[in-house]
């Protein structure tokens, strides 16, 4: 589990609380059920009018991915494999690759290095393995784009329960005791679809996309490995190339890395 992303959606929920006490208010308004109804059953409709029917049935898939932190790989780990398989090339030759590729677990790179072994022109395999890429990231902004539609409709729609709620208050003017608790009640209705909004649906689509970026960084790196290999660059060459694909602490720790197995 991504215990940082369920730490930070209970912060943000302490927050809203904390300040309704902080200003006396009373916590017992949040249980509203007119306003979560409209709410969270009017963003489950505008998503679902947004998407189809294959893309809306696949959000449970997409939530569960947004808090797991499983099939993360490291990308400096990623090179010095590329490296190892570039030094086994040179000595042995691009055939005794077959064998490695067997028990490969990044289905990505294995494809890329077996068509390597099978003798594929470069310029396909380049083609090959960016279509997919391309595809993949087309996937992953299409999920990210569901919790931003989400983010961005249930905000309106708490504007709307608002709505709904003052004119429910507007017709117990008579009443002073109960106007005023109908009022808050409406307000209710505004704060749940803000704090949906800003709180869990943008900060999950912006999560998504830095997930899919490392993901596709680690994509690209396979890429330019996989191609490095088949022509058979010095792998010290490959290592300094792909780097430079790497953030400033990526980097470092490369380094260290890579002067320990020198070191070995």
């Amino acid at each position: 589990m991504d215990i940082f992303l369920i730490l930070g959606i209970i912060i943000g929920f302490t927050a809203v609380v904390g300040g309704m006490l902080l200003k006396g208010a009373s916590i017992s308004v949040l249980l509203n059920p007119e306003a979560a109804m409209v709410i969270f059953v009017g963003t489950f409709a505008v998503v679902m009018n947004s998407f189809p029917k294959k893309e809306f049935l696949n959000i449970p898939k997409v939530i569960g991915s947004l808090f797991r932190e499983k099939d993360k790989e490291d990308p400096c780990s990623i090179i010095n494999e590329i490296v190892e398989l570039a030094q086994a090339s040179r000595k042995d030759g691009i055939l005794s690759l077959e064998s490695v590729t067997q028990n490969m677990k990044n289905k990505f790179m294995r494809k890329g290095l077996e068509m390597v072994v099978d003798g594929i022109e470069q310029e396909k395999i380049e083609e090959i393995l960016s279509i997919e890429i391309d595809s993949m990231e087309e996937r992953h902004r299409i999920c990210a784009s569901i919790f931003s539609t989400a983010g961005s409709s249930s905000p309106t729609l708490g504007v709307l329960g608002a709505v709904i709620g003052l004119i429910g208050a507007l017709g117990n003017l008579n009443d002073v005791d109960k106007l005023g608790e109908m009022i808050a009640s409406a307000f209710v209705a505004t704060l749940y679809g803000i704090f949906f909004g800003y709180v869990i649906c943008h900060p999950f689509a912006s999560r998504l996309k830095r997930k899919s970026y490392d993901e596709i960084s680690n994509m690209h790196i396979i890429l330019e490995g996989v191609l490095a290999i088949q022509t058979g660059e010095n792998p010290k060459n490959i290592e300094n190339k792909l780097a430079g694909m790497l953030g400033p602490k990526d980097r470092i720790r490369l380094n260290k890395s890579s002067m320990k197995s020198e070191g070995k």
